[in-house]
């Protein structure tokens, strides 16, 4: 790590649970992420610049205006591009050492599996079940951590899956089928609540990373921004889980 690099992540190197080899292992480090809207564009900011070495930014849509009260990573200009590649390109002025990887296109389960092989850490910042439950399946079966968000209307959950004994993952809280996806587009979304969302995903992703505190693993966080209202609830395996429980 250079002068310019030690000056610029020099506020967190001063924290004593990160310090300089917390910093390297940042530097170090492969996060996966999946979904460049709402939450993937806090995500991907703060994860770049605190100093996350590699990102792999993958989504199959384009920017459209109604993106914009919300998906911060993108501008005006982006409108009508892929939003992986508006995304590199915003988070290349932010942190020069970051290298970008965009795949502008849906993963089969197959290529997505190598993808979350390959990664230290993967954040799901999709909005539909299907992507979630492939995605846990896949993390659980190659031991990645997942670190899992959701926002709607007012109100956002997050919770971290590390898959280790005794622990429960994503498919032990929503069964096989969970509930009827809920879009922004169909339900709306206050602006402030996916960067709230977005935000505590990247702060659990730049802990596993790092090896700095406790993540929040065995709860679920659920935010009303609305009235407010913030609870932890603890989770439990589910003993037939199909995804986990043949741990």
């Amino acid at each position: 790590m250079d002068d310019e690099q030690l000056l610029r992540y020099s506020r967190q190197i001063m924290l004593p649970e990160l310090g300089f080899e917390g910093q390297q292992r940042l530097a170090d480090s492969h996060a996966l992420i999946i979904g460049l809207g709402g939450l993937g564009s806090p995500v991907a900011l703060y994860l770049a610049a605190a100093g996350v070495g590699e990102l792999t930014l993958v989504d199959d849509d384009q920017v459209d205006l109604s993106n914009l009260q919300r998906q911060v990573i993108h501008d005006s200009d982006s409108i009508g591009q892929p939003k992986v590649a508006s995304a590199a390109r915003r988070l290349a002025k932010v942190n020069p050492h970051c290298e970008t990887h965009v795949i502008p296109r849906r993963l089969e389960a197959s290529e997505l599996g190598q993808r979350v092989k390959q990664a230290d850490v993967v954040l799901d910042c999709s909005d539909n079940f299907t992507t979630r439950f492939m995605v846990n399946r896949l993390c659980a079966a190659a031991g990645t951590p997942l670190v899992s968000g959701a926002a709607i209307r007012w109100e956002g959950q997050l919770a971290v899956f590390t898959y280790g004994e005794g622990e429960a993952c994503y498919q032990c809280i929503y069964g096989e089928g969970g509930e009827e996806d809920l879009r922004c587009s169909q339900n709306g979304v206050a602006a402030p609540l996916v960067g709230i969302i977005g935000s505590l995903q990247a702060q659990e992703a730049l802990k596993l990373l790092s090896g700095a505190g406790e993540p929040l693993c065995n709860q679920l966080l659920v935010i009303d921004t609305l009235h407010p209202h913030w609870q932890a609830l603890k989770l439990r395996p589910d003993p037939a889980c199909p995804v986990c429980s043949a741990r």
